[in-house]
């Protein structure tokens, strides 16, 4: 790295620290940077993307979609409500872009861990969609976030003087959403035929019904179960180019039973049956899912048709982690469960006394609902823990001076390039088997050196290039499936690929003037 780069890197700092003491100040200078000079704005994102990136995404936009309503800014995506029913179609013609390609849409009801935000949740889209510009080049232009306001059982919120959204409750009869979450992908489909749709923060009960409803028929996706699943498996997978075991072996236990623990618990069991010739039914017993009233087992009458696939009969109830932890001996810990410090030094302890190199992902977001810290992992496990989490921590320096990276399993190592490959593809449809591949690629990019101090992935400054070689191996897999054709100006030769998508990324222009300038 270039002197003049690290120069910059520290302008950027600099830069952010002026905009105010708090991440919400720099969340507000960011948007009023991309309002009042839209290439500077660009150009921070795109070429300084992990300094801006905590302030844009995780964890800061948790906060901001609490506040959004008192935060006195203009929303930049469109605004869909219920009572304007069979008018979506002329809503979406109204709007100002004429060319769109990518849509991030949210009904608000389960805005990361932190419930129903209503038409607050338009903060996520908002958020999500920079992230396909800032880590895989999908130009700006053709980029929409979208809430669609249902109402809000967020009593509190709704009754707000300044809540902006429709003060009702969300709608008691689910034909009435269903028929309008309908009217939505169908009005789409007409208005811009080959647009990715990206499900973003659905509540449970919603997440699973409409995915499974479109996704043979739309290209989309839902990142909360996965893009989620894809990332954790690819840190599963990198992790265990440390331990030198088979995914096969290991014994994973979820703490949480939601969308994010049920997608990801299927990716691992779908890469276990491909890997290993294992029966799905039987790589499904592999994971052990724990909801608020216990383990899953077989035994249970209150189950949803999500958690079923993974209930188990072989093990007795628990209903507590600790004695989960104890009766299954897991090799791995997945905390999705929203509760803050939910892996208790207990816990920690014992996990460290089960296995060598204890695998232990708390993945809630925000920061204030991850399941434990990285320094509270750390320390229960004397340094030997393989870490990945879903808001960033800082590193820890050991006794000999050597830094230790706890990664972050940032949904945005993959959402955009499977994203911009079905899109550059023109994919009918954005199948399982492409985060698959996804995961597996991102799996191997760490390197030897990156991986003996706890990095499970190479660095988020490299995005672009990581996005590229991720870009390449989904094309070449939706390609292969019949579900896309070769990009347009794209190799022959395989081995070309990622560098056709890297030059296929939108970059702004390189910045003129330094950047504390800006």
């Amino acid at each position: 790295m270039s002197s003049r780069v690290r120069d910059e890197e520290g302008d950027v700092d600099t830069l952010l620290d002026a905009a105010g003491a708090f991440p919400l100040d720099k969340y507000r200078f960011l948007r009023r940077l991309r309002e009042t000079s839209t290439e500077q704005y660009y150009q921070l994102l795109c070429y300084y993307t992990q300094q801006v990136l905590p302030y844009i995404y995780t964890p800061t936009v948790g906060e901001a979609c609490q506040q959004y309503h008192a935060l006195r800014i203009q929303a930049r995506g469109l605004y869909l409500r219920i009572d304007h029913r069979r008018s979506i179609l002329s809503q979406l013609k109204a709007w100002p872009q004429k060319d769109v390609r990518v849509i991030v849409v949210t009904d608000g009801e389960r805005i990361l861990g932190l419930g129903d935000l209503g038409a607050n949740g338009m903060g996520i889209s908002e958020g999500k969609i920079e992230l396909y510009t800032a880590a895989a080049g999908v130009n700006p232009a053709v980029c929409l976030p979208v809430c669609l306001d249902v109402g809000t059982n967020n009593t509190q919120l709704r009754e707000h003087p300044v809540y902006a959204g429709l003060r009702a409750p969300r709608p008691i009869r689910q034909q009435v959403y269903d028929e309008f979450v309908q009217e939505f992908m169908e009005a789409v489909k007409i208005w811009q035929p080959h647009t990715l749709i990206q499900f973003e923060d659905f509540g449970n009960n919603n997440a699973f019904r409409i995915l499974d409803k479109y996704k043979d028929d739309y290209c989309c996706f839902n990142d909360d179960i996965q893009g989620t699943a894809a990332i954790t498996l690819a840190a599963l997978l990198a992790a265990l180019r440390v331990t030198g075991q088979r995914l096969a072996d290991q014994r994973i236990l979820f703490m949480g039973a939601g969308e994010a623990a049920t997608g990801i618990a299927s990716l691992i069991s779908f890469c276990i049956h491909r890997r290993d010739g294992v029966s799905e039914q039987a790589a499904r017993q592999r994971c052990h899912l724990m909801d608020s009233k216990g383990l899953v087992l077989a035994s249970r009458t209150d189950l949803q048709h999500h958690k079923r696939p993974f209930a188990h009969s072989d093990v007795p109830p628990c209903a507590t982690l600790i004695e989960a932890v104890r009766a299954i001996k897991p090799t791995a810990i997945v905390g999705v469960s929203a509760v803050a410090d939910a892996f208790t030094p207990e816990v920690l302890a014992a996990m460290a006394e089960l296995n060598d190199r204890p695998i232990i992902f708390p993945l809630s977001n925000p920061t204030s609902l991850a399941e434990c810290t990285f320094e509270q992992a750390y320390r229960a496990t004397n340094g030997r823990v393989l870490f990945a989490s879903g808001s960033p921590f800082d590193p820890i320096v050991d006794e000999r001076g050597i830094a230790h990276h706890p990664p972050q399993a940032n949904n945005a190592y993959i959402f955009p390039a499977v994203g911009h490959a079905a899109v550059l593809t023109k994919s009918k449809r954005v199948p399982e088997e492409v985060f698959l591949v996804a995961a597996e690629r991102l799996s191997v990019m760490a390197t030897a050196a990156e991986l003996q101090v706890g990095a499970l992935f190479p660095p988020f400054a490299r995005i672009r290039d990581i996005s590229a070689h991720v870009m390449a191996a989904a094309a070449a897999h939706l390609v292969d499936a019949g579900l896309g054709a070769v990009p347009d100006g794209w190799p022959e030769q395989r081995e070309g690929w990622a560098a056709a998508a890297r030059q296929a990324m939108w970059s702004p222009p390189l910045p003129s003037v330094p950047v504390s300038r800006l």
